[in-house]
């Protein structure tokens, strides 16, 4: 192929033609963030033709195919992929009962991998690797979100905490609905305590609050609920402002639709004054299979903590990028978090598997110099620290890349700036702040947000098609890129579709009993969408469930059978790609593409 030419872009995509079409929930989101990446996208994506395409400025065309799950799995929609991947299971953990997102997660996460896939090729290709086909499917991109869950599911021991219904949000006296957020059991302990709660409930309290991130549930004392209901709103702020607690009321989605400012869910920032002397390229085109994934050859520094970042270098590698993560000293204490597999915790392998580990002390300025020495031969330096932090240690973007003007400096946090009172960055704090709440609820539901980790995940995701993005903005312009990403802008693209809603005078909200599964004798159904209410019409308790399905499908209607116990993943015939297990012995998931 000719090089791609090198041009002043200021998106990656710039002068780029692309094609878009398969089911239209997974398409949309593709279009959307293609034409938001500077290509001259279709705006009407719909289920017909031949896929998706990215061609032009000197790169041979790349395409996408995107689906539900392989034909005669009877996987054909959002409902019936949350039921096979264990996302109903997960999500429904805080009740007891498996329950749909009233969102389309899985679908919103598929079309997020299909445009890093695209990126991908084309990295790939301006480095020589002959790519030009990328598939993902929505079945794999369950898989990865419930994959922290299925390792735990899967490992050598029990849970560290209670797998068990109950969880925020809380209720004031007036009847508001809030999150509270505090990674710090003083904290917690003072929040209570300045409300008067009893002791030993907010002794017992903690464990199960502390451990919702993993378990997708907190069976705290039920006292703790009784106690906010009994206290006014504004005392309720005032013991969070005492103890160092943080209280978020839960938004609408008409309110985030009045605030939206409509900004990309990432930035790019091009760094440095010259441009940079590229790698030469491959002489002789290899492909994705023979070059270890289309980022062979690429390095990647992560110094990332809990889920997103972690989650995006993760990405990074499975297309063959090598990952060092930077852990301070005596190693990320994460590494031990029980459940374990052969004394490793299975969620953190979950998130990095393969990665080498280089330990750093940041507070140490020899160790800041070494790891600035580590950038200048880098090509990403991702992070996910607190606001701030970077900049107070010299490790900002402006500083790693005066060492290395070729670097991509990529960035993901909460809430990148965009709002002036934002509480806490955390999944379930972006969740209550931005109307995911009510979301991912139907109608007749309280909004609640998802103690799934909805918003880490698909921020993850999104820090991954940044940096992807970013290194294609480096090898068409010759300089080095700053890339932001944030849970606001996973939050924003995983509602979109609610907001537009909005815009066109309509209810939100999904209705009443919205991807509700059906119980049988011995286990649930998930209808399809479609089929939903004509499913309903059927008593199907009194049969098991191999029965139900066949008397829904004998009347035409599209359903299947919800995955409750995820260790049944590991042979489900329903899903392409085996989920195997890794050196550890812990549950791996399948890559979510496939390159050809």
């Amino acid at each position: 192929m000719a090089s791609p030419a090198t041009t002043a872009a200021l998106r990656p995509l710039d002068a780029m033609d692309t094609t878009v079409s398969g089911p239209v929930e997974i398409a949309g989101v593709v279009a959307a963030h293609l034409e938001l990446l500077g290509a001259r996208a279709d705006r009407s994506p719909d289920r017909a033709g031949d896929g998706i395409t990215v061609s032009g400025r000197g790169f041979d065309s790349v395409s996408a195919t995107v689906d539900w799950g392989a034909p005669g799995t009877g996987l054909v929609d959002e409902a019936t992929v949350q039921a096979a991947t264990g996302v109903m299971a997960v999500h429904g953990r805080r009740t007891g009962l498996p329950a749909g997102l009233a969102a389309d997660y899985t679908a919103t996460a598929t079309g997020v991998l299909a445009v890093q896939g695209l990126l991908a090729g084309l990295v790939g290709q301006s480095r020589g690797a002959e790519i030009g086909h990328v598939a993902a499917g929505a079945d794999r991109a369950g898989l990865l979100a419930v994959s922290q869950y299925l390792a735990a599911a899967g490992a050598d021991e029990g849970e560290a905490a209670e797998l068990a219904p109950g969880g925020p949000p809380f209720t004031s006296a007036e009847g508001v609905l809030f999150e509270l957020e505090t990674l710090d059991p003083g904290a917690w302990a003072a929040f209570w305590r300045t409300l008067e709660a009893p002791a030993d409930a907010v002794r017992a309290g903690w464990r199960p609050f502390q451990f919702r991130y993993a378990t997708a549930c907190a069976p705290f004392p039920p006292v703790l609920h009784e106690v906010t209901r009994g206290k006014p709103l504004a005392e309720i702020r005032r013991a969070a402002d005492l103890s160092g607690a943080e209280v978020c009321v839960l938004r609408t989605l008409a309110e985030r639709h009045a605030e939206a400012d409509g900004a990309p869910p990432w930035s790019f920032l091009p760094v440095g004054g010259e441009s940079f002397q590229r790698p030469a390229r491959t002489a002789k085109p290899v492909g994705p299979a023979a070059d270890g994934g289309p980022l062979a050859g690429f390095t990647v520094l992560e110094a990332g903590r809990r889920i997103q970042a972690p989650l995006a270098a993760h990405l990074l590698g499975l297309l063959g990028a090598e990952v060092i993560r930077i852990e301070p000293p005596g190693g990320d204490p994460l590494r031990g978090m029980p459940p374990t597999s052969s004394g490793v915790s299975a969620r953190w392998l979950a998130l990095n598997r393969g990665k080498k580990a280089v330990e750093i002390d940041i507070k140490a300025a020899a160790d800041r110099r070494r790891l600035t020495e580590m950038a200048a031969d880098a090509d990403v330096f991702l992070h996910n620290w607190a606001p701030g932090k970077a900049a107070e240690l010299g490790l900002d973007g402006q500083d790693l890349t005066r060492a290395n003007p070729a670097l991509v400096y990529a960035y993901t946090g909460g809430w990148a700036d965009r709002l002036d009172d934002a509480p806490m960055g955390t999944d379930f704090m972006v969740q209550a702040r931005t109307g995911v709440g009510e979301a991912v609820r139907p109608e007749g539901e309280p909004p609640a947000p998802s103690l799934m980790t909805l918003l880490d995940v698909l921020g993850g995701l999104h820090g991954a098609e940044a940096v992807l993005a970013g290194l294609l903005l480096r090898e068409r312009t010759g300089r080095g890129v700053r890339v932001d990403s944030s849970l606001l802008g996973a939050a924003d693209t995983l509602t979109a579709p609610a907001l537009a809603r909005i815009g066109r005078g309509e209810n939100p909200r999904r209705p009443a009993g919205f991807r509700r599964p059906l119980a049988t004798a011995d286990g649930w159904i998930a209808p399809a969408d479609r089929d939903a209410r004509a499913a309903a019409s059927h008593d199907l308790t009194a049969l098991p469930s191999a029965e139900a399905l066949a008397l829904l499908h004998g009347r035409g209607l599209a359903a299947t059978t919800v995955t409750t116990d995820l260790s049944d993943l590991h042979h489900d015939p329903r899903l392409r790609g085996a989920v195997h297990r890794d050196a550890h012995g812990a549950p791996a998931v399948p890559a979510p593409w496939s390159f050809a």
